[in-house]
């Protein structure tokens, strides 16, 4: 399949008269791959995972079948599945949606997940503040107990299942899988040492698989389709389809669901391009804690490895687009002053990192400081970077890092300036300048 051509799979159904019911689900064949599964060994299910090359949806990239097997079965204790619906990266808006329009395509993805892994408890951790996202998901398992697709014996299977709907109490930090689990426990959201890895002493220290929305939903399509026809899809060492979230300045910002591999310019094509009358400056691949990139980047495949190559990352497709009306520096600050205010506060170089990432940025926006503060900023960054407890830490530094490379001179203006060199109803033509620096 080429790589320029929508796939609608996850977003199927989305245009359907009640998308979100059972009996609109079940008219698209939904629930049929849970049939298909059920006859099936658990190992199968997890080497049809493997084979279909499916990579976790959630930002990492990890390979979904391998996780599943390292999940240690000669383990006395009970088996877990929970599923990260802590949607919290800026930019990032595809699990919230697809639990809106269709979640039994993720129940059904839970109860095939939790049967090959053999937990008969899952766990589906939806951030607090989607209440209205809470309330959907939860009548959809009311629905599916009620079909009988959850419960005792599953369609005479033998194999029971109870999926637990929970409301976290809302925290960027709780899309960390560890800290996830804290806040499951009842705990406060921070993350755990590791090891031991989730796979052997995760949630109530029994073993554990975590995995995104996207990748769970993704696993009915692998059974009732083969993985074969899941692996047709996208790049060589990045299979499948994914949910491209476009927003911003783009003239038609939405979810565009299309194999790995296809370029932001492709995308751009298909989202009628950047608003009328401007033109791309800078953007995210993966949300904010992924370094930016320009529109130099425009062909870049958006695949694991294509970010990976160009110093930045796939991450979760948050594709937030800019044009030459954003100053840079004011946008990293923003992102900057979140990471702040979302920090754990377990680890130092996070919590008073972050802290002084902001002063610093702060001032320079400002047009104070001198050039050497461009320099302190960096050596602040590279305190951080790699030596928080988790992945926080690294994603604060990302945007700051990749902006200095990119845009430096529009840091150098804000000082030549005393202040920032942006006033929309001013001339665009520094912007522009800005653009192509």
């Amino acid at each position: 399949m080429t790589t320029g051509t929508l796939t609608p799979v996850l977003t199927d159904n989305w245009d359907a008269d009640r998308a979100w019911t059972l009996a609109s689900y079940e008219q698209r064949g939904g629930y049929g791959a849970l049939r298909t599964a059920l006859g099936m060994a658990p190992d199968d299910i997890i080497a049809a995972v493997k084979d279909s090359g499916l990579r976790g949806r959630g930002g990492a990239g990890f390979p979904t079948g391998m996780k599943w097997s390292f999940i240690p079965q000669d383990n006395p204790k009970p088996k877990y599945l929970v599923v990260n619906a802590d949607e919290s990266e800026p930019g990032t808006c595809k699990d919230i949606p697809l639990m809106m329009a269709s979640p039994h395509t993720l129940v059904e993805g839970v109860i095939i997940s939790s049967f090959a892994i053999r937990a008969n408890t899952a766990f589906i951790y939806i951030r607090g503040e989607v209440l209205h996202v809470i309330r959907r998901v939860q009548a959809a398992v009311a629905e599916a107990y009620a079909a009988g697709h959850l419960g005792k014996d599953i369609h005479g299977s033998g194999f029971d299942l109870d999926v637990v709907v929970h409301a976290g109490a809302g925290a960027y930090i709780c899309g960390e899988e560890t800290a996830l689990l804290e806040g499951l426990e009842g705990r406060r959201g921070q993350p755990r040492l590791r090891p031991p890895f989730p796979a052997v002493a995760g949630l109530y220290a029994s073993p554990t698989v975590i995995n995104n929305v996207e990748s769970i939903a993704s696993v009915p399509s692998i059974v009732g389709n083969g993985p074969e026809w899941f692996a047709s899809m996208g790049s060589e060492k990045s299979k499948g389809y994914g949910i491209f979230s476009l927003s911003g300045h783009v003239t038609r910002p939405g979810q565009y669901e299309a194999p790995l591999g296809i370029t932001l310019r492709q995308l751009l094509d298909l989202a009628g391009g950047i608003r009328e009358g401007h033109q791309l400056k800078f953007w995210t691949p993966g949300g904010s804690s992924t370094p930016l990139l320009t529109a130099e980047h425009l062909d870049v495949p958006l695949d694991f490895e294509g970010m990976a190559g160009v110093g930045t990352m796939l991450g979760t497709r948050a594709i937030q687009l800019f044009d030459e009306t954003t100053c840079v520096v004011r946008a990293v600050l923003r992102w900057t002053e979140f990471y702040k205010h979302e920090s754990c506060g377990k680890c130092t170089p996070c919590r008073e990192g972050t802290w002084w990432l902001v002063q610093t940025l702060a001032a320079l926006e400002k047009g104070q400081g001198t050039e050497a503060d461009l320099e302190l900023l960096l050596d602040q960054c590279d305190n951080i970077l790699g030596r928080a407890f988790c992945a926080l830490g690294d994603g604060a530094t990302s945007p700051i890092t990749s902006s200095i490379q990119h845009f430096r001179d529009e840091y150098l203006a804000h000082l030549t300036h005393g202040g920032c060199p942006f006033d929309p109803a001013a001339s665009t033509a520094f912007a522009t300048a800005g653009a192509h620096a």
